[in-house]
């Protein structure tokens, strides 16, 4: 019998039997070639879920996925064996929020890895032909994986509008805030400088082009002669991230949220966000991201293996999804390799 990795609660992680169920009309099943480990997995095993997102009995995380297709697909001309990404966000497609494009805030979705519907931690999962994403021949499994960050990561730059060489601080290099670093450059941003309160994280940014790489948001000072940045983009998972986003903008300017704090609460200044009269844009998901992202990664314009830093089996993910808890040092992104490396 095949396994997977069940959340059965806060700080409960197992390996355990996993029985696939039944196809359905318009799916296609996949082995799956490696998942990651995102942030939203470590809330939902921090704090037992996200919002309205409850874990409510044991499921399978994993909405960052590639697999080989077990069966051809005629319809998008891939043959059995090839290697595809998912895009973990079923839209319904007919609610007024779908209509006006907000497929990433549909209330309607089925997402992937997120409760009641189970993800990609285990050997085999079905998904609809719908949400495969063809890939150039040249692209690994991890890439396939690391494409779902990456189209967070450009969601975020979308929504930020850098200018050109507008200098920009982001807060937060966990493998989220490391795309933004590099998805910004791309998009023509000037000089980018790092808060990040992990000496190694620290390091990560300055080799991938960051100007300046500090432990505290008290460092923003000194980087822009007392005065903030014109655009911060936040992301990080500390409830402080948005009081630190605020000092760390200059009057008049512009704050992207995309981290997701523990505990679901920010806590905020509000009379130091009110005085420098901020602009405030929360980021969440992506919208049509992948053609772009997968662009990118087959250009290697985006690294998208720099961020990666250990490569498990399924039995280790438990550990890993302590230790990436805890916030042991010397961890970055991990992908999990259900069916071998």
């Amino acid at each position: 019998m095949a396994e997977a990795l069940f959340l059965h609660g806060p700080r409960d992680a197992r390996v355990g039997p996993f029985n696939l169920r039944e196809g359905r009309p318009g799916e296609v099943l996949l082995d799956v070639a490696a998942v990651g480990i995102c942030g939203s997995d470590l809330h939902y095993y921090k704090d037992g879920g996200i919002g309205g997102a409850v874990i409510r009995g044991p499921f399978v995380p994993g909405h960052e996925f590639g697999g080989y297709l077990c069966n051809d697909v005629p319809a998008l001309g891939l043959p059995r064996g090839a290697l595809v990404a998912v895009d973990p966000n079923i839209a319904c497609g007919r609610c007024e929020w779908c209509r006006e494009g907000y497929f990433n805030l549909c209330p309607n979705v089925a997402f992937f890895g997120a409760p009641p519907f189970d993800g990609a931690m285990t050997s085999q999962i079905w998904v609809p032909t719908s949400q495969i994403v063809k890939l150039p021949p040249a692209l690994t499994p991890l890439d396939a994986v690391m494409l779902e960050p990456l189209g967070v990561a450009m969601h975020a730059v979308d929504l930020a509008k850098p200018q050109l060489l507008e200098r920009v601080a982001v807060l937060g290099a966990g493998p989220i805030g490391l795309l933004i670093l590099q998805a910004l450059k791309v998009a023509g941003a000037g000089e980018v400088y790092v808060v990040e309160p992990q000496a190694h994280r620290r390091e990560m940014a300055t080799r991938l082009g960051a100007a300046a790489a500090g432990e505290t948001v008290v460092d923003v000072a000194g980087w822009s002669d007392g005065k903030g940045f014109s655009l911060v983009v936040e992301a990080t998972n500390n409830p402080l991230g948005f009081g630190d986003a605020v000092r760390a903008a200059r009057i008049g300017g512009r704050i992207v949220l995309v981290g997701i704090p523990d505990g679901d609460i920010y806590t905020l200044p509000a009379a130091e966000a009110r005085r420098r009269g901020l602009k405030i844009k929360f980021s969440r998901r992506m919208v049509d991201a992948y053609p772009r992202a997968t662009e990118l990664v087959a250009t290697r314009r985006v690294d998208v293996a720099s961020v990666v830093t250990h490569r498990i089996d399924l039995a280790a993910s438990p550990e890993m999804f302590r230790a990436l808890a805890d916030g042991e040092p010397g961890l970055g992104k991990a992908l999990i390799y259900p069916n071998g490396q």
